[in-house]
């Protein structure tokens, strides 16, 4: 499977209001907390590759309801955010981390989103309050193949100009790496 996604910082109130507009469907909001791990045997950073427990929580950031390993690949592309990624999910992310830590793994960061989430066509549209790195508007499509990744991102890039938005803005900065600059 390869995410397609693009994200781009943005006034998330405009955006909203534009999302509503085109009659997105809402999806809710939920608080994540994205663990990310070192590798004993390669540079992660070197690689362009992540592994990260994620354990999501309810709006209000109280009551979990649900924990992922993720591993996401190298950016396959310059014109977004795509990469091969690999998920599943957790009981018990307190026995996910000690085993990754007996295996040499150790966390790197923590990176602690808000995040309201809607449905438009094929897409999620996620609005992020992300801590240390401001707020920003991600766009994807999950696809099975390679030869998909174009058009679903044109299409992407369709929707954000529908939004308002221009997707020669985005970013590629992971938010890892967005927190880790911020860092001093």
């Amino acid at each position: 499977m390869y995410e397609v996604e693009l994200k781009l910082p943005a006034s998330l109130e405009d955006v909203r209001t534009r999302l509503e507009e085109l009659e997105a469907t809402p999806l809710g909001g939920v608080v994540q907390e994205d663990t990310y791990y070192d590798a004993p045997h390669r540079s992660f950073p070197d690689t362009d590759e992540a592994l990260r427990i994620r354990r999501e929580y309810d709006a209000d950031g109280t009551t979990e309801i649900a924990t992922r390993l993720t591993y996401k690949g190298p950016l396959l592309e310059a014109a977004s955010k795509t990469r091969a990624e690999h998920e599943t999910g957790l009981e018990d992310a307190t026995a996910m981390h000690a085993t990754l830590e007996k295996l040499g793994f150790e966390p790197a960061a923590v990176v602690r989103k808000d995040r309201e989430r809607y449905r438009y066509d094929d897409y999620t549209l996620t609005l992020d309050r992300v801590g240390g790195a401001g707020t920003f508007v991600e766009i994807e499509t999950d696809v099975g193949t390679e030869a998909e990744i174009e058009a679903a991102r044109e299409r992407a890039t369709h929707i954000l100009e529908r939004l308002g938005l221009d997707a020669a803005k985005q970013v590629r900065t992971s938010y890892l790496e967005l927190v880790l600059e911020g860092e001093p």
